[in-house]
């Protein structure tokens, strides 16, 4: 192991606990993937008409002109489930064409591209949230390939060194590993949330949830999501209040969320501030930015505790010999 690899940023104790919640298609990138629509034609016959997913977040609605082939959305969104084009997984395949046009110059990012990739250099804890329809370890290993392919060496570099500042911090028993074990440590703590799979079904029913619309389905899982984000804090000793930032380009999935938090979440989450982006305006480059909730001075259990006005600080922990402690990105 090399002296870089032994290197950790121990000033991630003093950050702000910020997370951020991602659409994928259209928010992180422009996906090649088609949605299987019939258009209405002259005389009312139905044709083929496939779609990408910002062209449909647009004609979803018109119900009179278009519709899912053949009248069954399992055919139509076939290209969302997980299925193999030769050898690779559908959606691992449309990652890497996307991502790599990205990389390469010949397209421009997505409106959350940028600000997804900081969020990995930094570490931080977020969640994918999307109205696909695969597992949860196929959605990580598209995030996978992004880091590989989209963060330079120095960046991945300085991820790692925050990812071992926090280890070291909030999960010392966890011990030191390898810069892939470092990076599947902290894949394992994120959050893959693709609401038509069966993965996400189970989850849904086990908790008693009978959401059945794509917009319902979100909103239970950035609640579940603010849970997780809550707990770890718990664990970790942290008191002081939470942001959680979500993204999409889907209008009415954004409203939708920004609705949730103004009448369920403000309530049962009164520490936690919550801040909405729509990206689906291409002359607002990172999105309109709604801010649902305004932080308040109270502890993560809720307004029935007594309020801590002064924000804990976890003791922070020397660089042992042979290790160096950075500033931070």
């Amino acid at each position: 192991m090399t002296a870089a690899a032994h290197k950790a940023n121990y000033r991630v104790a003093d950050r702000d606990l910020k997370y951020y919640i991602f659409d994928w298609d259209d928010n992180i990138l422009h996906m090649p993937t088609r949605i299987h629509m019939e258009r209405r034609g002259p005389g009312g016959a139905w044709l083929p008409h496939p779609v990408s997913t910002a062209v449909f977040s647009v004609i979803r609605s018109d119900t009179a002109n278009y519709r899912p082939e053949n009248g069954d959305w399992e055919l139509a969104c076939r290209e969302f489930r997980d299925v193999e084009v030769g050898d690779e997984n559908v959606f691992l395949r449309d990652t890497r064409l996307a991502v790599d046009r990205v990389a390469d110059g010949r397209t421009p990012p997505a409106p959350s591209f940028t600000r997804f990739r900081q969020v990995l250099v930094e570490g931080r804890i977020f969640a994918i949230v999307t109205a696909r329809g695969h597992a949860p370890d196929v959605i990580r290993a598209g995030v996978a390939y992004f880091i590989a392919r989209v963060l330079s060496p120095g960046e991945r570099e300085t991820m790692l060194r925050n990812l071992r500042g926090y280890m070291d911090i909030f999960d010392p028993a966890h011990g030191r590993g390898s810069d892939a074990e470092t990076l599947d440590y902290y894949l394992r703590h994120n959050k893959y949330h693709a609401v038509r799979s069966p993965a996400f079904e189970t989850l849904a029913s086990r908790s008693g949830n009978g959401a059945r619309s794509t917009e319902e389905r979100k909103q239970f899982a950035v609640r579940d999501f603010v849970r997780h984000v809550i707990r770890i804090a718990r664990e970790r000793g942290l008191t002081r209040p939470i942001s959680v930032g979500f993204s999409d380009d889907d209008a009415a999935n954004a409203r939708a969320v920004e609705s949730y938090v103004r009448e369920e979440l403000r309530r049962e989450f009164p520490a936690v501030k919550f801040v909405v982006y729509y990206t689906a305006d291409p002359d607002i480059p990172s999105g309109r930015k709604v801010e649902v909730h305004g932080q308040l001075s109270l502890p993560l259990g809720g307004a029935d505790q007594r309020a801590d006005r002064s924000p804990a600080r976890m003791p922070r922990r020397p660089a042992p010999a042979g290790e160096e402690e950075i500033a931070d990105a």
